[in-house]
């Protein structure tokens, strides 16, 4: 009997405490912690984006280390350089018949079953994207469009635009913003090649 009578005297003072003794919030005043919005400036969120999503591995030429190729930074997202000649008279029949890809030594050049594609200057130069609008930024990456625009040839591999098409509207306008702030540098990149 005892048991049964502090069970219910303590069942009691659970649902008066739960009831009556939590505190409410305020009037207006959200249950859940809100978190203050940060203003990231764009140009540096950009700057973190081609850094994480590797576009220095195609679109800087490289130089060799002891450890390797590394990026030339002094040519930082010039594209396959329009001065270094890619040749594949001794390579056309490996990649023929064994449908390999093969990198240009700066390893801003690829040829492969598709052809020859080369990496585009991505500096803020006339012969990069210059004169681009971020309208064409965006189709370029959203839909594989060369230079962005309505009528050209596909972009070619190894360009993962596919990988990239889904990024948020914001990523792509920081990595715009980015891109148009760095130096321009001027360098015509060769034209895409068949076999």
């Amino acid at each position: 009997m005892k048991a049964k009578v502090f069970l219910v005297f303590g069942l009691g003072a659970l649902m008066f405490w739960l009831t009556n003794c939590q505190q409410q919030p305020a009037s207006g005043q959200s249950t859940a912690e809100e978190v203050p919005a940060v203003k990231v400036d764009p140009v540096k969120r950009g700057e973190y984006l081609v850094g994480m999503i590797g576009c220095d591995d195609c679109h800087t030429p490289k130089m060799m280390t002891p450890q390797g190729p590394a990026p030339d930074m002094s040519r930082r997202f010039m594209g396959h350089p329009a001065d270094e000649p890619f040749t594949l008279d001794d390579k056309r029949k490996l990649i023929e018949t064994q449908h390999v890809a093969v990198f240009s030594p700066g390893l801003t050049a690829i040829a492969g079953p598709w052809g020859v594609s080369y990496a585009a200057n991505l500096t803020p130069d006339d012969t990069g994207i210059g004169n681009w609008t971020e309208a064409q930024f965006f189709k370029a990456i959203r839909e594989g469009k060369s230079k962005g625009l309505d009528g050209t040839r596909p972009i070619l591999p190894p360009m993962p635009w596919q990988a990239y098409r889904n990024m948020s509207d914001e990523d792509l306008k920081a990595v715009f913003a980015y891109l148009k702030s760095i130096t321009p540098i001027k360098n015509v990149v060769p034209n895409a090649q068949s076999l």
